[in-house]
């Protein structure tokens, strides 16, 4: 799949980008070069293949560090919420800003 400057140009208008003619021309080359690594990536078959949560694991094992997962701060919403201007049942309420 290759871009053509036609491409280059709409991505940077989409980006709001204002590129010179050398920048572009560039900017094509780097993009072609991605998509075209892109595409050698999709042609391997990792069908069978596990994923990794880290690129450690594939050469040691890794001991995950994960913390318990406890309550540590008690119920504060009365006190987080004494300087809201409105409230209703325990929730912030909010002007309408969208007609």
């Amino acid at each position: 799949m290759a871009l053509t400057p036609l491409d280059v140009s709409r991505i940077a208008l989409l980006a709001r980008l204002e590129l010179q003619d050398g920048e572009a021309h560039a900017m094509l080359a780097q993009l072609n070069g991605f998509f075209s690594i892109v595409e050698r990536m999709s042609a391997v078959d990792t069908r069978g293949v596990e994923p990794l949560y880290t690129p450690l694991s594939a050469v040691q094992a890794v001991a995950l560090r994960l913390r318990e997962d406890a309550v540590t701060e008690t119920d504060q919403r009365a006190l987080n919420q004494r300087s809201a201007p409105q409230l209703e049942d325990g929730l912030f309420l909010v002007p309408k800003v969208i007609e």
